[in-house]
């Protein structure tokens, strides 16, 4: 599982530009005095690298919220987190989903819950601030929505296999779907099983949605979810002749050993597929891939990357009854337009875009947030 963290700086105020140089180690939880963060594996990497500290872009970049420190929750590590001082011990969101979900639930004051998760149900109220989402919203855009959606990158999906053959590398999305289906068992001779990540996955669901899979919360028929515990973008949790959706991104920051955690190189004899014909999803050689810019401008497997916020806070000619006030720290944080943002895309070395490029991310094809769930 990808547990592993960028070692927390000492106290700084916005960005940190300095020649101090960050490393990459293990830690516990952080401790935010500020903002939490909860939700997408695919994001979490990346948002470790802003919040905690990093000097992967040739700049010392850090991310704080008015001073003080972002605490950013990996989707995965102990059953329970706590994400504000004195507040209460809840189920870890482990995805994107999930994440979207305990922001909903932090926000409405509804009890919380994951599935596969002996942790007990209880009130988030005010415990999560911003979620990672893989995914945009979906059907569930609504002009009226109290969260919103703001872009943060852009990634594609394609699928990591182990074994098989070089037919494996550039297998069409209708074999793909067959292969879910469980109506393709082989491919050129050699026996394939598919596999997919947990169920609160942004990954998962985006893979299934782009084969033709319907709904928020997809399922494959030669796919046994019972007991589904399978972190996302993870390559050493394939066996031989198994296929399963993967971040390119997260691939790329990976192989290029930016991220802290590596478990491409861990899994030497898995390699990346590409599903989009024409298109290999990197280029280069380890440690410097560079993303395809034509896979990830796929219209079916590149996607659009969000961090998800309570809209009122972040827009404050939006309210409804019993709104919060408007933070204007919050909503600095999520303000594209501000290199002190999380959702910055410029390319300076400075800058949290040229962060998020060496974690093989690329500048989102839209930067308009989109407001969705009418309901808190």
């Amino acid at each position: 599982m990808k547990i592993k963290k960028i070692a927390a700086l000492g106290a700084a105020v916005g960005l940190v530009l300095s020649g101090v140089a960050f490393a990459s180690s293990a830690s516990a939880e952080p401790v935010a005095n500020s903002y939490a963060v909860v939700g997408s594996d695919t994001l979490q990497d990346s948002m470790n690298a802003l919040t905690n500290g990093t000097s992967v872009s040739g700049a010392s970049v850090r991310i704080l919220a008015g001073g003080k420190s972002i605490g950013n929750f990996d989707a995965f590590g102990s059953a329970a987190i706590q994400t504000k001082p004195g507040g209460v011990y809840f189920a870890r969101p482990n995805g994107s989903g999930s994440g979207r979900d305990a922001l909903r639930a932090s926000v409405s004051g509804t009890n919380w819950s994951v599935a596969n998760n002996a942790t007990p149900a209880r009130a988030i109220t005010g415990q999560v601030d911003i979620a990672r989402s893989s995914s945009g919203p979906g059907t569930n855009a609504n002009a009226n929505g109290r969260l919103l959606y703001v872009p943060f990158g852009r990634d594609a999906v394609a699928y990591a296999y182990k074994g098989g053959t070089a037919a494996w590398a550039n297998l069409t999305p209708a074999q793909l779907k067959s292969i879910y289906d469980g109506t393709l068992t082989s491919i050129d001779g050699v026996p394939v099983t598919p596999r997919l990540p947990q169920a609160g996955s942004g990954t998962r669901t985006f893979f299934l949605n782009a084969l033709g899979y319907s709904g928020s919360a997809p399922t494959a028929p030669a796919v046994n979810d019972t007991g589904n515990v399978t972190p996302e973008n993870d390559a050493t949790v394939l066996g031989d002749n198994q296929i399963i959706p993967f971040s390119v991104a997260n691939w790329v920051a990976q192989a290029n050993n930016v991220s802290g955690v590596n478990t491409v190189a861990a899994a030497p004899t898995v390699a990346l597929g590409s599903p989009v014909a024409g298109q290999v999803p990197f280029t280069g050689t380890a440690p410097s891939l560079v993303p395809s810019t034509g896979f990830y401008a796929d219209t079916t497997f590149g996607r659009d990357t969000y961090l998800i916020v309570e809209r009122a806070k972040v827009q404050s000619s939006f309210t409804y009854s019993g709104s919060p006030a408007y933070d204007a720290v919050l909503a600095g944080l999520v303000d594209s337009s501000k290199v002190t943002s999380l959702t910055n895309f410029t390319t300076s070395p400075f800058a949290p875009g040229a962060v998020k490029r060496k974690f093989g991310f690329l500048a989102p094809s839209s930067t308009t947030a989109i407001a969705a769930y009418a309901a808190g």
